[in-house]
């Protein structure tokens, strides 16, 4: 006997089960935005002392013996000072670190859907030929959060700013936000390379993590639909993964960009000083922190853009 339409809908919609090709277009881009944007605001005002803590270990040259040592690395010119003005000296540079890390998450939070969405729509069977269903899904989503991840570049003289307040700021020289783009130009740039050779490798772990962890440990065929604590669960592997992919290459961008602006070296300079002078081990200096500390930000921010932006998706 043949089968009923409905039957037949039923088989054909089993079949494209886990498919790319069906994974585009679940909420509006506001929604995607505005999730993302809140997602960033949280993070900044939460995690801010953290991320200057980690660039500042990063940003060391010798090794840390003591704690009298390390409490001058992390607080610098406010070692000896009070607890609240140890505290407050965590926040340099919060304008600019504001206005990259706000736009950061809403450009890489929500573009990377978009940029997903494109993939389905017009490579989703390609993904899912090379790598079957469910598999395909998995690898579109990282593919697409590393194209975002190596777009990411746009933002770098934000970063760069960001990081020389945190830790180089006799860099300014007084120097104002305006003035700076004027006399640097785009020198704001220099370590591009590097930033999106780091970029595309953490980014793709970030969002492929996620989306494996909801395709092969949670069985998600809509991963929109992940439950709060499986958006968290998720979250810890995308970004564990990430932060150690990333490491050894987000300390020589950090370096790049806490040079004076006069004063520039070159990746490659960097690297040979550091296997040269430092070992191999200095490729991981501040993953400590990162995993401890920026690990949990990270974790934070993407677990609350993926609950928020499904949520606003309902109201967008």
């Amino acid at each position: 006997m043949a089968p009923s339409a409905e039957e037949a809908a039923k088989k054909a919609s089993e079949a494209i089960a886990g498919s790319a090709v069906k994974e585009f277009k679940r909420e509006s881009n506001t929604a995607r935005f505005v999730g993302a944007g809140t997602a960033g605001i949280a993070e900044l005002a939460i995690f801010h002392p953290v991320d200057t803590t980690a660039k500042r270990l990063m940003s060391n040259h010798g090794k840390i013996i003591s704690a009298s040592q390390l409490n001058s690395v992390i607080f610098k010119d406010k070692a000896s000072a009070s607890i609240p003005q140890r505290f407050i000296s965590l926040f340099p540079g919060l304008g600019y670190a504001a206005a990259y890390k706000v736009l950061q998450r809403i450009y890489k939070y929500g573009g990377q859907p978009i940029a997903r969405d494109y993939l389905a729509k017009n490579h989703g069977d390609k993904f899912d030929n090379a790598f079957g269903k469910g598999n395909g899904k998995a690898i579109m989503h990282a593919t697409a959060g590393s194209l975002i991840g190596i777009g990411e570049i746009v933002l770098l003289p934000l970063d760069v700013l960001k990081i020389k307040r945190q830790t180089n700021p006799e860099a300014f020289r007084n120097r104002g936000f305006l003035r700076i783009i004027g006399d640097e130009g785009f020198a704001l740039y220099r370590g591009w390379g590097w930033t999106a050779a780091r970029n595309a490798p953490g980014s793709f772990a970030l969002f492929g993590g996620s989306a494996a962890a909801k395709q092969y440990l949670y069985k998600l065929e809509d991963y929109n639909s992940a439950s709060w604590l499986q958006n968290f669960v998720a979250s810890i592997a995308g970004a564990s993964a990430s932060l150690l992919v990333s490491a050894p290459l987000d300390v020589v961008k950090t370096r790049i960009q806490n040079r004076n602006f006069e004063n520039p070296e070159s990746g490659f300079r960097i690297i040979s000083n550091m296997a040269k002078n430092e070992g191999f081990t200095s490729f991981f200096k501040g993953l400590t922190p990162k995993l401890l500390m920026t690990g949990p930000k990270l974790v934070f921010s993407f677990w609350l853009a993926q609950t928020l932006i499904p949520a606003f998706g309902k109201v967008m």
